[in-house]
């Protein structure tokens, strides 16, 4: 339990380094300081575009005296990172790492990690599942209830079908960050969501109706599923629609609903406080706030946003790059547009 206090801090502060340029911190408090302070020196490197450099580094430090699990995970996180970073040649390597860290233990630590590229995350997927080891089980607080978000339905007429189709999967990124913000709360990840659905051989085939998608959330562990939908009918009136099924039993627990003007992003605020309420969610003064100002209230840069994530999942970094970055340009206060910019910005470069 001590190890993995210590690498939630590491997942916490050591990746932001890489895109964010944070103050360096004590990260290996219960670790081995000297892994620490390499590990940092690699991930300026990396911000720099010096992977072999940084490679080089991280050779080093697996030939350390008395490094544990937690640190040789780390070592081999930013190493895979470095190595899928030089291109396509070395994607096997990359991924070899991945490997190494499955063999210490799936579980060990909490994977993957938010700012490991999108492929390297899928790899990771595919790896746990191979080990039955997608949800790792463990002590579980049981007042924590964990919920699986599905990408929204888009039934808008004519011309809206086609250009809202990329909101939809941007309203799932959203309530899933608002949502992980609050404590009773643990949101399973999108990604995961979308490999579980390839899996079962559904996240091609159209719609997936809320009988799979429950199937999906006990695959997932998940006791509540959230579905939306949206329904726009001309420039001005659109209506937005999110309920919450129980896992266990497939009953609908809540809904709310929004019509009026396509405000899109004000309504999934509004709505994830209302849903928060009806389920008796406790939210801090705090929680409240990152949940206001979190994400955007303009509709182009959401969009903008949301075709940053398409390309994200088809692995074009440079066009993911691209539109995270419009996407912040339009709004210099939308956060996690800039987070994912600065991830795929090397990888663009």
């Amino acid at each position: 339990m001590k190890h993995q206090k210590f690498y939630a801090g590491f997942v916490l502060f050591i990746f932001p380094l890489l895109f964010c340029s944070l103050v360096s911190v004590d990260l290996f408090a219960q670790g081995n300081t000297q892994v620490s302070s390499q590990l940092e020196k690699a991930i300026q490197l990396y911000n720099e575009l010096e992977f072999e450099k940084g490679l080089s580094l991280t050779r080093e430090l697996l030939k350390e005296e008395g490094i544990n699990d937690q640190d040789s995970i780390a070592v081999y996180s930013v190493m895979s990172m470095l190595t899928y970073a030089m291109g396509t040649d070395y994607l096997r390597q990359a991924f070899q790492y991945l490997d190494k860290i499955a063999q210490i233990g799936p579980c060990k630590v909490p994977l993957p990690n938010q700012f490991w590229p999108q492929q390297l995350r899928d790899q990771w997927y595919d790896l746990a599942n191979a080990r039955n080891a997608l949800m790792c089980t463990g002590e579980s607080d049981p007042e924590i209830k964990t919920v699986a978000i599905m990408e929204f339905d888009n039934y808008s007429v004519g011309k809206y079908q086609e250009e809202l189709g990329f909101i939809t999967k941007g309203l799932a990124d959203f309530f899933e960050a608002d949502f992980s913000s609050i404590s009773s709360l643990k949101v399973v990840e999108r990604d995961k969501i979308d490999f579980i659905l390839k899996e079962i051989e559904l996240s091609e085939k159209g719609k997936v109706d809320a009988s799979t998608a429950v199937r999906v959330g006990k695959l997932l562990g998940a006791q509540l599923m959230i579905f939306g939908s949206i329904v726009q009918l001309d420039k001005n009136n659109t209506k937005m629609l999110c309920k919450v099924v129980k896992v266990e039993t497939s009953e609908i627990l809540t809904s709310v609903e929004r019509e009026g003007k396509p405000e899109y992003f004000k309504m999934e605020k509004d709505m994830v406080m209302e849903l928060a309420e009806k389920l008796n969610l406790a939210l801090s003064d705090d929680t409240r706030e990152i949940i206001k100002t979190s994400g955007t209230e303009s509709t182009d840069a959401a969009t903008l946003y949301a075709k940053g994530l398409f390309h994200m999942d088809k692995y074009d970094y440079k066009k993911a790059y691209e539109y995270f970055k419009q996407a912040y340009d339009m709004d210099n206060n939308f956060v996690e547009a800039k987070q994912k910019m600065d991830i795929y910005q090397p990888l663009a470069a």
